[in-house]
């Protein structure tokens, strides 16, 4: 088990987006911005190129990429995927969060 867990249905949906762009050199990654109703805010994007000084985590066919700043705030984290009535998204569960808003994409530590 990794600092940072993909689950299934994440990894499944991550390598589905990957296989619909054509492209393997996709890495899915996820970051930390300020902002957001709780004071820091979730972002995700796919990237060929992977930074230097980035995390990168290999799991269920994913590779995940977290830059040097954002790993302290996800670390225990997994990164998972719904879809319920608010719609289909990527979510973070994160055990440093005190406190999260109501659609979950910022947190407070």
């Amino acid at each position: 088990m990794s600092e940072i867990n993909i689950s299934e249905p994440a990894a499944k949906k991550i390598n589905q987006l990957v296989l619909e762009e054509m492209n393997p050199d996709l890495k899915f990654r996820v970051y930390i911005i300020g902002g957001g109703c709780s004071g820091f805010q979730y972002g995700f994007a796919f990237e060929e190129e992977t930074d230097s000084d980035d995390m990168t985590i290999e799991s269920e066919g994913v590779t995940l990429m977290v830059d040097p700043m954002s790993f302290p705030y996800l670390m225990g984290s997994t990164i998972d995927y719904l879809e319920d009535l608010q719609g289909a998204r990527f979510v973070v569960n994160n055990p440093n969060a005190k406190t999260t808003c109501g659609c979950g994409s910022s947190f407070a530590i």
